[in-house]
């Protein structure tokens, strides 16, 4: 796999919620992937008030308590700032249909470029495994994690985590066009259009 064909800018992201239907974010990263490496120096990760507290049973879960974002700006004051990051760029997330449609209930009038599913993809790659859940496939991959920030269901590692993933899984398509046929779920952004049967001989 070469990555000169790769679109830029694409972000790896990974949004939490405070668990709430649907969930406000507590915390959102996203990290720059170029030239097929991410670049955690340009990494971009907002921890969020919530206008509802986040209960104990999910803080169990991603380790973000309520005390931790008393002094957290509220999301109206990083909106903008988010939707600037992300203009324009493709997106990779693992199950991505939730960070999408997470940020885009956030950020009206925003979309990307396209979004890749490390899930999907993965499903795709290596059909009749016995589990995708983030946590198997790192086991699976033996991906390294060293240099993850943070820990396991914080948005920073997973992001990290998401993105050593996707390029572990992109080492076996020769181009993006193939990865982004395999990678892209219907009806989300980025989806290629299926060519007439005729061109296709």
């Amino acid at each position: 796999m070469t990555f000169t064909d790769w679109p830029h800018p694409l972000y790896v992201v990974d949004v939490e919620g405070n668990g709430a239907n649907p969930p406000d974010l507590v915390e959102v990263a996203a990290i720059p992937l170029t030239d097929g490496r991410p670049r955690p120096d340009e990494a971009r990760q907002w921890l969020i008030r919530p206008p509802v507290p986040i209960p104990a049973r999910i803080s169990r879960i991603h380790g973000i308590t309520n005390q931790m974002t008393t002094d957290a700006p509220a999301w109206p004051e990083i909106a903008d700032e988010v939707k600037r990051t992300l203009e324009g760029a493709w997106i990779a997330a693992h199950s991505a249909s939730v960070e999408y449609h997470a940020l885009g209930r956030h950020l009206p009038g925003w979309e990307p470029a396209g979004v890749l599913d490390t899930l999907r993809l993965a499903k795709h790659t290596e059909p009749g495994r016995p589990g995708y859940d983030l946590d198997a496939l790192i086991e699976r991959t033996g991906i390294d994690l060293s240099d993850a920030p943070g820990t396991r269901h914080r948005a920073g590692y997973d992001a990290h985590a998401t993105a050593q993933l996707l390029l572990h899984l992109a080492e076996r398509y020769p181009t993006f066009a193939a990865l982004q046929a395999a990678a892209v779920p219907p009806g989300i952004p980025g989806r290629p259009q299926q060519q007439p049967e005729e061109t296709l001989w």
